[in-house]
């Protein structure tokens, strides 16, 4: 795949192996003279290699996962201190999430270049975590204005980290379907996604060095993306996020976790999503379609194995329940809630979860 796709505000080049000439034509364009490198400690070399050309005035590695405010407030501080004019973030959610943060109050231009299929370059959400708190807004201001996508830097992603990182932007997809703004074209996206990432994901797992698979995944991320960032967060988003920041759960797996109990719970009240889905996967339903995904994949399937414990159910239901979209399917109360984060946690089929 070869293409440069422009939207607004945002624009998308992608090509294998084209990381680094991409970078420096849209930093140049961008008139970019002191640029933060941010990306995470064991990313650094990866990130100085495609960056070897740009003026980088400041290498940042306080990268943390569901980006903590004291993090965010470090980061500001340096790049207001080092006279930055761009921010150039290489990693997975986390980094760009950090260069996020620092844009909100800063306004400064990021060109993210992702290495995983998290999907946060291609929205305009942020998120922030205070003590057992994670706090997500929308701001046009902290969209990138460029994404650089080479499939080549994802290929040292383990197997296990590329399927939840996978999952995770499959839940972008399902979420779109009955998000606050959901609409004929997200909805498209969305299932684009699904079935690219149904067709990437397994030739991943079969042979992680296979650039095709890699390149249907991380396109796909991108769909995924750019629906959820249309449609708005969803139910499913809304339980992550309390999981996440609440109980400091890993945020991949915990989506590629709870994402088949949301769809059981919401898909009875949805025919038209539940057909959507069903039909990218190529399966009888779309519950069948996720869980024989997963399956193959080997997937995450009990928040039990991630540190969430049976006594925090009902407090993360209660934590849950006021932040449910009004949007959503079909009526949620805090039961229901408990019953859904029950079978998560214990790993349950999802398809007799809910029956």
């Amino acid at each position: 795949m070869r293409f440069v796709h422009d939207t607004l505000p945002q624009r998308v080049c992608f090509g294998s192996g084209e990381a680094a000439v991409h970078l420096a034509a849209q930093a140049a364009e961008l008139g970019a003279t002191r640029i933060m490198l941010i990306a995470a400690k064991p990313e650094t070399q990866l990130a100085d290699t495609i960056a070897g050309v740009l003026p980088v005035a400041l290498r940042h590695d306080d990268v943390v996962m569901h980006v903590p405010v004291e993090v965010a407030e470090r980061a500001r501080e340096a790049a207001v201190a080092n006279r930055i004019d761009a921010l150039v973030s290489v990693g997975g959610g986390s980094t760009t999430g950090l260069a996020k943060a620092v844009a909100m109050t800063t306004g400064l231009p990021i060109i993210a270049v992702p290495t995983t299929y998290a999907g946060s370059e291609a929205t305009p959400v942020w998120g922030l975590t205070e003590g057992a708190k994670k706090t997500t807004g929308v701001d046009v201001m902290v969209l990138p204005r460029v994404i650089v996508y080479d499939a080549t830097l994802t290929m040292s992603l383990p197997v296990d980290m590329s399927v939840a990182s996978g999952l995770n932007a499959l839940a972008h997809c399902v979420d779109s379907l009955w998000g606050p703004n959901a609409d004929p074209i997200n909805a498209a996206f969305a299932a684009e996604g699904i079935r690219s990432l149904s067709e990437g994901l397994p030739r991943v797992v079969a042979d992680p060095m296979d650039l095709g698979g890699r390149e249907h995944a991380l396109y796909a991320a991108y769909l995924s993306a750019a629906a959820f960032a249309s449609a708005g967060s969803g139910l499913h988003h809304k339980i992550c996020h309390v999981l996440g920041g609440k109980y400091n759960l890993p945020h991949a797996q915990t989506h590629a976790t709870v994402l088949p109990y949301v769809l059981a719970f919401n898909a009875p009240a949805a025919p038209d999503a539940e057909r959507r889905i069903a039909a990218a996967f190529g399966s009888a339903s779309a519950i069948d379609g996720l869980v024989e995904l997963k399956q193959e994949l080997n997937a995450p399937h009990a928040l039990a194995d991630y540190g969430f414990t049976e006594d925090s159910i009902a407090e993360a239901a209660a934590a849950i329940l006021p932040s449910v979209p009004a949007s959503n399917p079909r009526p949620v109360t805090a039961a229901d809630l408990e019953r859904l984060l029950r079978a998560a946690q214990a790993g349950t089929d999802p398809r007799t979860a809910f029956k």
